[in-house]
């Protein structure tokens, strides 16, 4: 994933978006990253293509909004996924 690939914040649906069916490989290794016990500057820099100490209030907003957005998927995201592929 490039700095091209990814918005700073995806967006807030109550509903699995486009962007979220395009990135549910990086929500996963978010997730995984994160039970690892990654730190969250080597999270972004090796999924994202960051360098946190260039500009760490953008990448800390790009990580968080992405980890809170990996965590939605996997409480409720997986289900509207489901479903969608049942129709």
């Amino acid at each position: 994933m490039t700095g091209q690939d990814f918005l700073d914040e995806p967006p807030q649906s109550p509903a699995l978006t486009a962007y979220d069916r395009r990135h549910m490989a990086t929500y996963a290794r978010l997730l995984d990253a994160e039970a690892d016990g990654a730190c969250w500057e080597e999270i972004v820099e090796v999924i994202f293509g960051l360098d946190p100490e260039t500009d760490p209030e953008w990448a800390s907003r790009i990580y968080t909004s992405h980890i809170a957005r990996a965590r939605w998927m996997s409480e409720h995201g997986f289900r509207h996924l489901v479903r969608s592929s049942y129709h």
